[in-house]
């Protein structure tokens, strides 16, 4: 069936790890009837987990998409991870939505990941409900979760439905917008609503007030009534929720337990009758040169789409997860990639249910399908009608936080482990690997251990490929620390034209982070100038790998100061051979030191673990920059700390805040090393120098 845009809702569902993100959405399938059971995760049968990884993990790693039809409207869910590790998922199923139901468990409140999603709807200002889950357990406290909500996000709560009892002693949920009670249903039945039991009135009416208020948001005109008569009626609600919901305003709260069928068909209501539809809302282009235009959501323009996501299929190949932002898409089309710079055959399209996939003729904006088998289309790709689109604004996905050196037992399993891993990268963009000449080492990077592991051992369960996994070696650097100077004459004979040449030449220290400055200050032609680019290559050369360790030389001005020619045995090849070894001399005269990376690093925490990691930068050399509190009982801490300190923080954080912890880190600039921390890399560079020229 076709939709049109603003009969379509995109939602995602998200939260921190356990709260029951893909047992909602599998009986929400079940209540729309989309299958035929909802299955549990430990069975390893539900529709969103169902690739070997996520049922061996018992997790959510990828973001599933899956679509019913309630109430004549398409409402397509993404069901989200909630490890870190997986965060990039989640980010790309945000930018598919207009609004996110975030998930919150009635014992524990709000916990780290939803407040790091919070977050990050904030920054896109989209809209969201909370969901408040697992009622049925006897420490639930609803009102508790709801207040901790209000009083970490510093937002108004609207209570949709409210529980009628908590543990043993939960009945179901009260609609409070259409004034119904919704009991547990028996055997798997759909919910129906009946009247609110008389013990339940006074609850409702208070919990309607509020629901009124929030409501009262959206409109002047309606606040005008509330503030004056009290109260709305059911349809001036109904509008002001949608302006109010819309716009950010208010978060809607639900109660339930998913478990038990419980608490879903006021909540799906409230997606067909409330949500945004995608028509009209803003999309961002964003030429090459960073300027920014704004793209309303329309049906009545030329086609044009985001690629969302891209992910495998055994049986069905490459699959491109596709946001419709304009006009209408049909099968057997030739668009144009727009960031590729070239044509794309769009064969047949699908929606899915999880991996089941069903075949559609067209879809209109702000639908979501899937294209089979694109040959040059990736992730974040913008595709259009016509070559003149300005591409959208591609997706922001953070920076991997923690590597592995990979590497397999032979040449033909390592090109083969190569080409595997370097398509990971091609499906998760918070993944990269790539071959560092430096360190001679392929590296794997990713958000967490636990994200790279998974990757790791499909690998080997696909191919039975050994991997061989190690810290990575680090990209020292090496620098001088004041100006100096070394002449050297090459000079060779051996028979027939021999070589010579003399440079003398200086070298001096460059502000942190200019690299590289060569001037030429010979006078009176001492050395042709035919000879200098010759003597400018060699330098270059020399910089490759320094004095101290055999690292690369940065931030070291160059001057050639004088030299000698030879009328007949003199050549270039002579000049940069006298070049480097000059070079070489000038920097041992000029006191070579060695650079370690520094990084920037933001930790975000709870605020009980302030101490401990405040404490935990300083044994790793690290230096703090300040501190702030975020709200939500999370404080960020800003710091330096080399690179060499960094590289197992994934795992150390973890296991510092009991895995509520996140950070980012990014190059900064670098900075020297002397004493046993620059004798131990000096010792580990010249063995590992010595065992590759070996090899």
């Amino acid at each position: 069936m076709e939709f049109k845009t603003e009969d379509v809702r995109n939602v995602a569902i998200a939260g921190h790890g356990q709260t029951g993100k893909t047992t909602l959405l599998e009986h929400i399938l079940f209540a729309e009837k989309a299958i035929p059971q909802a299955a549990s995760v430990d069975s390893g049968k539900t529709v969103s987990d169902n690739t070997p990884e996520e049922i061996n993990h018992h997790i959510s790693i990828y973001a599933t998409l899956s679509h019913i039809e309630w109430d004549n409207k398409e409402i397509n869910i993404w069901d989200t991870p909630g490890s870190s590790d997986f965060t990039g998922e989640v980010i790309s199923a945000f930018r598919a939505s207009e609004m996110a139901i975030m998930l919150v468990d009635a014992k524990a409140g709000a916990q780290i990941e939803t407040i790091k999603l919070w977050r990050d709807l904030d920054r896109r200002n989209k809209p969201r409900l909370v969901f408040i889950n697992n009622l049925e357990d006897e420490r639930a406290d609803a009102d508790m979760a709801l207040k901790d909500i209000h009083d970490k996000f510093n937002v108004e709560v609207c209570p949709v439905t409210i529980p009628m009892g908590t543990g043993s002693a939960y009945k179901g949920v009260i609609d409070v917008l259409h004034g119904k009670a919704y009991l547990i249903p028996q055997n798997g039945a759909k919910e129906q609503p009946v009247d609110i039991p008389a013990e339940y009135h006074e609850a409702y009416h208070t919990a309607l007030s509020v629901l009124a208020g929030g409501a009262a948001e959206g409109d002047d005109d309606l606040l005008v009534k509330f503030i004056d008569e009290g109260e709305l009626t059911t349809d001036e609600i109904i509008e002001g929720l949608k302006k109010s919901f819309a716009e950010n305003k208010i978060v809607p709260t639900f109660t339930g337990v998913p478990l038990a069928d419980s608490g879903l068909v006021p909540l799906l209501n409230f997606l067909a009758e409330i949500a945004p539809s995608p028509l009209e809302r803003i999309e961002t282009l964003q030429n090459p040169e960073g300027d920014t235009e704004t793209h309303k959501i329309r049906t009545d323009a030329p086609f044009s789409a985001l690629v969302i996501k891209t992910a495998g299929d055994q049986f069905s190949g490459k699959l491109s997860y596709l946001k419709i932002l304009s006009g209408t898409l049909g099968q057997d089309t030739e668009v144009v990639n727009i960031s590729q710079n070239r044509k794309e055959k769009i064969g047949k399209l699908y929606r899915c249910i999880g991996k089941k996939l069903e075949e559609v003729k067209t879809v209109n904006a702000g639908d979501i399908c899937i294209a089979a088998k694109l040959t040059v289309t990736n992730t974040s790709d913008t595709l259009s009608v016509s070559e003149g689109h300005l591409p959208f604004k591609r997706l922001r996905h953070p920076e991997p936080v923690y590597s592995i050196a990979v590497n397999a037992e032979s040449k033909k399993a390592e090109d083969k482990l190569e080409s595997i891993l370097s398509k990971a990268t091609e499906t998760d963009r918070t993944v990269t690997f790539r071959f560092n000449p430096e360190t001679r080492q392929n590296v794997l990077s990713g958000m967490g251990e636990l994200q790279l592991n998974i990757i790791l051992d499909k690998v080997k369960q696909d191919t039975g490929i050994t991997i061989e996994t190690t810290i990575p070696r680090i990209a020292y650097r090496e620098t001088v620390q004041r100006k100096a100077e070394a002449e050297y004459t090459h000079k060779k004979q051996s028979g027939g034209h021999g070589q010579y040449a003399k440079v003398v030449l200086s070298v001096e220290p460059l502000p942190r982070g200019d690299d590289y400055k060569f001037t030429n200050a010979v006078f009176g032609g001492a050395i042709p100038k035919n000879y200098i680019p010759g003597v400018e290559k060699g330098v270059r050369q020399a910089m490759e790998s320094g004095v101290v360790a055999g690292y690369p030389v940065v931030d070291v001005a160059v001057t050639v100061l004088d030299g000698k020619d030879h009328p007949v045995d003199s050549s270039d090849l002579a000049f940069q051979i006298a070049a480097r070894t000059a070079f070489k001399d000038a920097m041992r005269n000029a006191g070579a030191i060695l650079l370690e990376p520094i990084m920037n690093v933001s930790v975000w925490v709870d605020t009980k673990y302030l101490g401990d990691i405040m404490s935990d930068m300083s044994t790793r050399r690290g230096r703090i920059l300040g501190q702030n509190s975020i709200g939500g009982g999370i404080e960020e801490i800003r710091a330096q700390v080399p690179e060499s300190e960094m590289l197992r923080y994934s795992i150390d954080l973890r296991s510092m805040t009991s895995a509520t912890g996140s950070f980012e880190t990014g190059f900064d600039h670098y900075d020297p090393i002397s004493g046993k921390t620059a004798e131990t890399v000096i010792s580990a560079a010249k063995s590992f120098f010595r065992e590759a020229a070996g090899d």
